[in-house]
């Protein structure tokens, strides 16, 4: 799995970029569901093999919990905006696996689960596996996997969210001479 940082900076990103209000409840919704599909890490202290449909990388990384963790937070939360909250909560999630699949370490990622029960990886493979303990983040490992994620997510997250910003003042700019 990517890091906790690395999925979070993806949330926050794609709140920024489609929500043009901002709504500061959603942005932080969007961070927490980047994170929430590794809440299947418990499962290890029931016993839950990692291959399980159960098991980590497995259904909370599915297209299906995708959506229905995004209907969820749109129908309890997205009051107003319904689409946005969809679409934002959905994307946010759905990124997740995305980053997963795209990790150097794993059995790779369980999109299709229940329908499906295989794993898949992208051929790009280029973010160091984050560790499961914090521990073990703390490490010569845990650096790895920062500079992996600076590289891949950071790096290109910062870029889209500079270019939106000089879009939205570039606009209000050209508003201002109207």
């Amino acid at each position: 799995m990517a890091s906790i940082f690395g999925h979070g900076v993806v949330g926050f990103t794609l709140a920024k970029i489609i929500d043009k209000h901002n709504a500061k409840w959603l942005i932080v919704c969007a961070v927490f569901s980047t994170i929430l599909p590794d809440f299947d890490v418990i499962g290890f202290r029931f016993g839950i093999p990692y291959e399980h449909p159960m098991g980590h990388r497995g259904f909370l990384h599915s297209i299906l919990f995708s959506i229905i963790w995004a209907f969820v937070l749109m129908i309890t939360l997205g009051r107003k905006n319904k689409g946005v909250w969809f679409l934002v909560i959905l994307l946010s999630t759905l990124s997740h696996g995305i980053l997963d699949a795209m990790t150097s370490g794993g059995m790779g990622v369980g999109f299709l689960i229940p329908f499906d029960n295989s794993r898949f990886f992208f051929s790009f493979r280029g973010i160091k596996v984050s560790p499961l303990s914090i521990k073990d983040f703390f490490s010569e490992w845990g650096i790895k996997v920062l500079f992996s994620e600076f590289k891949y997510i950071f790096i290109p997250s910062f870029l889209i969210l500079f270019v939106r910003f000089l879009i939205y003042r570039t606009k209000g700019f050209l508003d201002d001479k109207n």
